[in-house]
């Protein structure tokens, strides 16, 4: 692919590195599931599967805080519920996620060019990890990285930065595609391309209101952003 400097300021991509839940996972079914779960052991209110698209995206600790009653949210508390989270979801947290229709069409056509894939979510290590190898096997991701303490959580770009060391790859040549403002935060502070992902947990002008430069409302959108298509891309 070549190197010169494309229109509309886009740029030639080196690499991509996705956030998961809402991006390339559909995986609200499952967390809402396991979280209404351990609310209704306690005897506390249950939400919509809808109500967790604002409540994800910051860790489980959070997840937790933000689905408590605001009464209810004691340290304690919460630590409780979060245990009792990390349990249920572990035994289901592969019963209805899916990739998103398009994911794997997008996938490949990155993987055609070439380009090094990585993973960067604030999703638990392990479940991020154990959601990779069973939904995304298919396709290599050179890194991928979870919360586990070893490096902040978004939107601190100190993952996204670790992963574009293991890629031997520019930031500024690394597309980061998400669906949060907390991933264009990231995207912006690691200097590197923010890409949105309008099919997932956040509305648009989230995204727009936080650094997106490119707005991509189906996956497809991704495949025509790689070849600059002019009449079907949208530019932010």
């Amino acid at each position: 692919m070549s190197k010169t400097t494309r229109q509309n300021n886009r740029p030639v991509p080196g690499a991509f590195i996705f956030d998961l839940d809402g991006t390339l996972l559909d995986t609200l079914d499952d967390i809402a599931g396991a979280v209404n779960r351990v609310l209704r052991q306690q005897g506390f209110p249950e939400h919509e599967p809808q109500d967790y698209k604002t409540f994800v995206g910051d860790g489980a600790e959070m997840l937790i805080r933000r689905a408590l009653p605001p009464a209810e949210r004691h340290e304690k508390t919460i630590a409780f519920c979060l245990e009792a989270y990390q349990k249920d979801y572990g035994a289901n947290w592969d019963k209805n996620t899916t990739p998103y229709a398009g994911i794997p069409n997008m996938l490949d056509a990155i993987h055609r060019t070439g380009l090094k894939m990585g993973v960067f979510s604030n999703k638990p290590h392990a479940f991020t990890v154990n959601c990779v190898e069973r939904f995304l096997s298919k396709w290599k991701f050179v890194m991928v990285i979870g919360n586990s303490g070893r490096f902040p959580k978004k939107p601190d770009p100190a993952g996204a930065l670790a992963i574009a060391h293991s890629m031997q790859e520019d930031p500024k040549r690394i597309v980061f595609m998400g669906d949060s403002a907390t991933d264009m935060q990231t995207a912006v502070g690691a200097d590197m391309f923010p890409l949105g992902a309008a099919w997932g947990f956040r509305p648009v002008s989230e995204l727009m209101q936080n650094g997106c430069r490119f707005l991509a409302r189906r996956p497809m959108d991704v495949i025509e952003f790689l070849v600059l298509n002019p009449a079907s891309c949208r530019p932010v």
